[in-house]
């Protein structure tokens, strides 16, 4: 499949890298609680998970490896959800063997990962979310060159958690947004303080406030804080909409109003 199909994007409304530069910062958990907490807002999703070493969003959705089919346009994409409002293509619906190491030169990866973000047949979308691997490597070039083709970069959501040595990655990912044109949208703290599953008091296990901090020493909107919650890493373990399953929580209060706020940042793009 060689064709470059703007069409593809034509009904796509925002783009929206998410971007981390350490991986375990859980980036694909924030990913998909985003696109969960956007789909409840009554907004039609799509996931392009292009992590080629790790592509685990599939399973945190529960969907799988089901077969791709193909269209005149391109891949059409997996559905989560009954409604088909939340689309997903993953990069390891496309791969072999999902226990076999990705072991590719740059060239191969950059190529597959063209093809990818071109020939996905999205159909109507508000919002398209990135999700893509930790660093500002080749595979990172390739898809905000492919995407910048089409015109569709509305700009970046930086995860980082609050240790120093995390939030020093994620400014080296601030650079690079910054070398690369890409507008960012805000910075998320993950794991944010540790919320007991018997009283749900949070604990700062780790520290508190460091993407806070880095928002405002970079002069980036800080959207907000996601403790670590076992409630909620259960739930992508189980593939269940944690969402809908502990609607009283502070972690959905939490993923809600950061939703929100990227919602009413995308408005003003």
């Amino acid at each position: 499949m060689e064709q470059n199909n703007d069409s593809n994007f034509s009904q796509v409304r925002h783009v929206v890298l998410i971007l981390s530069g350490k991986g375990g910062v859980g980036k694909s958990t924030i990913a998909t609680e985003l696109a969960l907490a956007l789909k409840h807002a009554g907004k039609k999703i799509g996931i392009l998970d292009v992590d080629l070493c790790g592509p685990s969003i599939p399973r945190m959705l529960s969907v799988g490896r089901p077969d791709v089919h193909q269209c005149d346009s391109g891949w059409v994409p997996v559905y989560a959800d009954a409604e088909k409002s939340l689309a997903l293509m993953s990069i390891g619906f496309l791969l072999e063997d999902p226990d076999e190491a990705v072991v590719w030169r740059g060239p191969k990866k950059t190529a597959l990962i063209g093809q990818f973000v071109s020939d996905v047949a999205w159909g109507e979308l508000d919002v398209l979310l990135v999700d893509t691997p930790p660093g500002t490597s080749d595979e990172h070039l390739a898809v905000l060159e492919n995407l910048k083709e089409h015109g569709r970069v509305d700009g970046a959501v930086l995860v980082t958690t609050p240790q120093a040595v995390s939030t020093g990655d994620v400014r080296r990912e601030i650079t690079f947004c910054k070398k690369t044109g890409v507008r960012i949208l805000g910075i998320i703290e993950n794991m944010s303080g540790f919320v007991c599953p018997h009283c749900s008091e949070c604990s700062n296990i780790f520290s508190k406030g460091g993407g806070e901090e880095l928002a405002k020493l970079t002069g980036s909107v800080f959207l907000g804080s996601v403790p670590l919650d076992p409630l909620l890493s259960s739930s992508i373990d189980e593939g269940k909409d944690f969402l809908q399953s502990f609607p009283d929580s502070a972690t959905f209060r939490a993923i809600s109003q950061i939703s929100q706020t990227l919602l009413d940042s995308l408005r003003s793009t």
